[in-house]
């Protein structure tokens, strides 16, 4: 069973990063395409970032120039870089397989943007 595991948010002050990871264990990793996800309360989660096995990406608008995605298939980890981050950046973040979440989401990683 596959088992995801994110971590790395906190609490930063606008124009800040962050650096979320995501391991994803008791799979080959490097077979699939993964994204990174985002939810607020009360909105549907957003996938705001993909990166295929080949190591292609793409982001949605509001993020470009800011967030970059990446991953490491020696360690199954698949990493958000978060830069110059905004309040409405403020979710709590996933990662899953993309296009569609083929795996149980795992708990998250909280991030907050605010002064």
């Amino acid at each position: 069973q596959v088992q995801l595991v994110e971590s790395g948010g906190g609490l930063v002050q606008p124009g800040g990063s962050l650096r979320l990871a995501c391991v994803a264990s008791g799979t080959a990793f490097r077979f699939y395409d993964m994204g990174w996800y985002r939810q607020t309360p009360g909105k549907q989660r957003e996938l705001v970032a993909d990166i295929t096995r080949g190591g292609s990406t793409n982001y949605v608008d509001s993020v470009k120039g800011r967030f970059t995605i990446s991953r490491d298939n020696s360690k199954k980890t698949a990493y958000l870089q978060m830069n110059s981050l905004k309040p409405e950046d403020t979710a709590v973040y996933y990662c899953n397989t993309f296009p569609s979440a083929s795996w149980t989401w795992g708990q998250g990683t909280q991030v907050t943007v605010s002064s």
